[in-house]
């Protein structure tokens, strides 16, 4: 082919037609589809803990409802001895990648270590207290090596860093049992731990004192071994847990732990600077670690000055050819011995100083290796966990690694801190992210929960603008990651941190959610009055907001926990609007001290007036054995009733019920008590004692004046008309009783007892002046009142035969009815003409 002058076929003129007819494969697309695409699924999860059934929805709000009785779950199994090895390595801290470091021996343990294991063989609880970095964590390994074979269900290994009482009888629970999406209750899961035989190692303890003794209460059949620092709440004084103090090494140990860490001898002037450097730290098996890693890149650097970036600032074309000449690097100062985090981090790899400065944001939480190339934007940034953990600035805290040990304040003090703030936001973008994404189990997600709250604690304080919105994005996403795996004590800060950054952006629709959980939390915890606030407020919310789904899944919880407290779901009696009534509930008006019996009517009618909602309340068939009336049967048929004329109807009948058994009883014996009312009583001596006669409030207490003035009409008396309770009235039939009618008054719940003595409500008078109504069947007279008695009322009295209002005359059987009579079946009263 001439390069010059191209032939028709490199332009694809002389193809084949068969060639020329093949389609072009086509290309990945470098836009994204603008088209309809498959909506997201929200990742949801069902569990079951005590009686509830919880449903995280992490798009509405969790949930709750009590457990069917066919989701019962299946009785929890115990793990084998290949499940719980195969679990304790699955919650190990990851193996850090890169060359391995050198293995380092136990020095000056031998005595602790066989001392704690003779009191875990005999049962006893230990705790072994010693300073940061002094070894604990190596001490405790090799116990647990050594008590593989004493208990049962073999040794459980714990993480005690930041975890209360409850969260580690939870987390030794999950270790010896497996019991898939079932988080049992408070008493069931104290019933399980207690049948629990293992050594429990419990490091980074933070519990003390009552705390502590609750946990070891609850599990009599574990030996637990604590690993604490000094500054921990120590045991109660009563505890039965022995306590073993951890001290540092020798001058000979800490050179010879040196030695094993640079891996050759030590020169003269390198054992005097180490015994200065023991002399400094006390002996800490640390600091020796981290000086070896000194030690270790002083020597690179003799051999190969280009091995740190950082100590190469000449310029290149001034190098000289050949082999380099060797440096004379001098060994570190006391100070840089102490306190090596700076000088060690500025020989790293630029990926290792971003971690660093990661976890100095994250408050000494170290991301898991699988984040920093997100992170830190370098592809192969997980190799600088190794070189970390190499050189002693890391050390291994559960699932994780953390910051060793005054190593934060180093870093702090070199500089680290100067930009925090926007890594933590960076690390909350990222963990939104991920916690949010389907393809991250519940499970991983609750193994970074310490990560993630470090992330958000922050964010929240800040005033920085999107640092607030950021943190709620997080806690949003995270919380029902949280709470799908089984990690509740991070479900509930991660809640509350979201709250409090909604209220700081003023997102009310998140506040609101953050509100709902909370409640829901609570009820699962069996917090009745929190879950009752916090649902109260969500539903608040919602409600103005217009989000009805969200609104009825918080008022379901709220009839939930309605249920768990045997009371109303909202204060003052009421519901909130759509809300049903979980059960049947009757009130009754309280008396006044010293008047039992006796409706308050004013403030009662006065209240039920004002609340224009309707009162939905089951209706309950009454007692087959007890004979109900027809007329009783249509008050009682209609369903719902306006709350105006139930509490018209119960206070009229009450005051009237009142005033003719009052009448009756005195049998014309009495004359003085004639004027006796439920309200206050007006006699002679009234006027001195500054007591005035109740006046009647509206137009309704004149009808019930009048039907006073006509009940003692003579007229033939029914024997035969039930009273409330369901028997027939046993001052039907007695002379000058008011006759019964076929409309029978509802008894309220402040009826009268069955004495037939007068109300104590006031003094009856003993004035000779005051009229009685006439007993002749021509119509009623208006009584002649005294100066303190009622006025006369204006309206024309009603028949009490032919009576159908509320206002009309009340049968006997109100002030009749046995005192052990029962309550009424629901909520009930006459109806208004």
């Amino acid at each position: 082919m001439d390069p010059t002058n191209r032939e028709p076929d490199e332009y694809g003129h002389g193809r084949a037609a068969d060639d020329a007819a093949r389609p072009r494969q086509s290309r990945d697309p470098l836009t994204p589809d603008f088209g309809l695409q498959t909506p997201q699924r929200s990742r949801t999860a069902r569990l079951i803990t005590g009686d509830f059934l919880l449903t995280v929805n992490p798009v509405d709000g969790s949930e709750i409802e009590l457990r069917p009785p066919g989701e019962r779950p299946a009785a929890p199994v115990r793990r084998t001895a290949a499940e719980r090895a195969e679990r304790e390595r699955a919650t190990a801290p990851p193996v850090p990648p890169g060359p391995p470091g050198p293995l380092l021996p136990l020095l000056e343990r031998q005595e602790e270590r066989e001392r704690l294991v003779r009191l875990l063989a005999r049962g006893r609880s230990v705790r072994l207290t010693g300073a940061a970095g002094s070894g604990r964590t190596a001490l405790l390994n090799a116990v647990a090596a050594d008590c593989a074979d004493l208990a049962p269900d073999g040794v459980v290994r714990l993480s005690g860093l930041r975890r209360t009482a409850a969260e580690l009888m939870y987390e030794l629970f999950e270790a010896v049992h497996r019991s898939p999406l079932h988080r049992p209750g408070r008493e069931e899961l104290e019933a399980l731990v207690r049948g629990i035989g293992a050594v429990v190692v419990v490091d980074d303890l933070e519990l003390g004192g009552a705390a502590l003794e609750e946990l070891l209460d609850v599990t009599p059949e574990c030996a637990f071994l604590f690993g604490a620092t000094p500054d921990v709440t120590a045991p109660t004084a009563d505890s039965n847990v022995e306590e073993v103090f951890l001290a540092g090494l020798g001058r000979g140990s800490s050179i010879e732990l040196l030695e094993h860490v640079v891996e050759r001898p030590l020169t003269d002037e390198e054992a005097n600077w180490a015994g200065d450097l023991w002399f400094e730290s006390e002996g800490l098996p640390l600091r020796f670690v981290q000086a070896g890693a000194l030690l270790r890149q002083r020597d690179r650097l003799r051999t190969d000055p280009e091995a740190f970036d950082g100590y190469d600032d000449g310029d290149p074309d001034d190098r000289p050819f050949g082999r380099p000449v060797p440096a004379d690097v001098p060994l570190p100062s006391l100070g840089e011995g102490a306190a090596p985090a700076a000088l060690l981090g500025s020989r790293m790899s630029e990926a290792a100083r971003d971690t660093l400065r990661f976890a100095v944001a994250l408050g000494g939480e170290v991301p898991h290796q699988a984040h920093l190339p997100a992170l830190v934007g370098d592809t192969h940034a997980d190799a600088a966990l190794g070189e970390l953990f190499v050189c002693g600035l890391l050390s291994p805290a559960g699932p994780r690694y953390r910051l060793a040990a005054g190593v934060l304040a180093q870093l702090e003090a070199s500089g680290y801190a100067e930009e925090a703030d926007t890594f933590a936001r960076n690390a909350a973008q990222h963990y939104a992210w991920w916690a949010g994404h389907p393809s991250v189990s519940p499970e991983r997600a609750a193994a970074e929960a310490d990560a993630v709250l470090a992330s958000l604690a922050p964010l929240v304080p800040a005033d920085h603008a999107g640092a607030a919105s950021a943190a709620v994005l997080l806690a949003r996403s995270a919380a029902p990651a949280f709470a799908a795996g089984m990690r509740w004590g991070a479900w509930e800060k991660a809640l509350r941190a979201g709250l409090e950054a909604a209220r700081i952006a003023g997102e009310v629709a998140e506040e609101a959610y953050f509100h709902h959980e909370l409640g829901v939390l609570a009820l699962c915890t069996g917090n009745l009055d929190r879950a009752r606030a916090e649902l109260e407020a969500s539903v608040g919310m919602r409600g103005a907001l217009a989000d009805k789904p969200g609104a009825v899944a918080g008022r379901r919880a709220l009839a939930l926990v309605a249920d768990r407290s045997g009371g109303l779901a909202a204060p003052g009696g009421r519901t909130p609007a759509g809300e049903e009534v979980p059960g049947a509930r009757h009130e009754e008006s309280l008396s006044p001290s010293g008047v039992p019996g006796t409706p308050v009517a004013g403030p009662v009618f006065a209240r039920q007036a004002e609340e224009p909602p309707t009162l939905i309340a089951p209706r309950i068939p009454p007692a087959p054995a007890k004979a109900t009336p027809p007329a009783r049967l249509g008050v009682l048929g209609s369903a719902r009733r306006n709350l105006v004329a139930v509490g018209a109807g119960a206070l009229l009948a009450a005051v009237l019920g009142t005033v003719v058994t009052l009448g009756a009883t005195s049998d014309n014996e009495d004359p003085e008590g004639q004027n006796v009312t439920t309200e206050q009583s007006a006699g002679e001596d009234d006027s001195e004692r500054g007591l005035s006669a109740d006046e009647p409030e509206d137009a309704s207490s004149s009808k019930d004046a009048t039907s006073r003035s006509g009940a003692s009409s003579p007229g033939p008396s029914d024997s035969a008309s039930p009273s409330d309770s369901g028997s027939p009235s046993p001052s039907a039939s007695e002379p000058g009783s008011s006759p019964s009618t076929d409309d029978p008054t509802s008894e309220g719940p402040g009826t009268p007892s069955t004495s037939g003595e007068p109300s104590s409500t006031g003094t009856p008078t003993k004035s000779p002046t005051t009229t009685t109504p006439t007993t002749t069947p021509t119509g009623p007279t208006e009584p002649t009142p005294p100066e303190t008695t009622e006025p006369t009322p204006s309206d024309p009295p009603s028949e009490p035969e032919s009576s159908n209002s509320a206002s009309g005359p009340a049968e006997s059987a109100t002030a009749s009815a046995p005192d052990d009579a029962p309550a009424p079946d629901e909520t009930s009263g006459t109806t208004l003409a």
